[in-house]
């Protein structure tokens, strides 16, 4: 090969090397932009999780049968508020089920609720009614209940599950899963049924 054709290939070759160069350049930079615009509009509309508190509560029937066989009836009703603290996204909730649990064992069954609107800086409040049927339980479980019903004050724990979904202008979240637990105390009187106090802190534990 003569002298000028080794120049000329070596020259194309600079040339596509540095082609190459800047088109991987190029696509490096449309990746950081990518990203960085990701970014700013995830800080913009960033959303916040929603708030839950047990506002009120009322137990309209808590049995505890034992020793054989050991089960729980009970209906309860929890008023709980939801609060939407971005002042930027909606919320929406799907799949929402909600159930009571002692001890760390369900005493209801699951209750399917019903999909959940809500706008931005608002609070809604639901009134689900939990229970109403025979629950099958550990021996622990209803002597212990029957113990703390004697006593006047009940530990509970609310749960909520479901899946949520954010909306601020044009940005849509995907599904997300949701978990809410609401630990309450609840004081009893034999005999009475209806609405109860709640004792201590009645705040939710909130996952998403």
């Amino acid at each position: 090969m003569s002298k000028e054709g080794k120049k000329g290939h070596g020259l194309g070759r600079l040339v596509r090397g540095g082609f190459l160069t800047s088109f991987c350049c190029f696509i490096l930079f449309l990746i950081f932009l990518a990203g960085l615009i990701s970014l700013i509009v995830w800080l913009v509309y960033r959303p916040s999780k929603p708030k839950f508190t047990v506002v009120t509560a009322a137990v309209y029937n808590l049995n505890a049968t034992s020793p054989y066989p050991p089960a729980v009836t009970s209906s309860f009703q929890f008023t709980i508020a939801i609060r939407n603290p971005s002042h930027r996204s909606s919320i929406r909730y799907d799949r929402l089920l909600g159930y009571v649990v002692y001890r760390d064992q369900a005493i209801t069954p699951p209750l399917e609720l019903p999909p959940l609107y809500q706008e931005e800086e608002s609070t809604v409040a639901i009134s689900p009614i939990l229970g109403g049927t025979f629950v099958p339980v550990s021996t622990d479980i209803s002597s212990g209940l029957a113990m703390d019903e004697a006593y006047g004050v009940v530990p509970l724990r609310v749960v909520l599950m479901g899946r949520i979904k954010y909306k601020s202008g044009a940005f849509k979240s995907a599904w997300n899963s949701l978990y809410v637990r609401c630990d309450v105390l609840v004081g009893l009187k034999r005999g009475l049924v209806g609405q109860v106090p709640l004792l201590g802190s009645s705040d939710c534990s909130v996952s998403v």
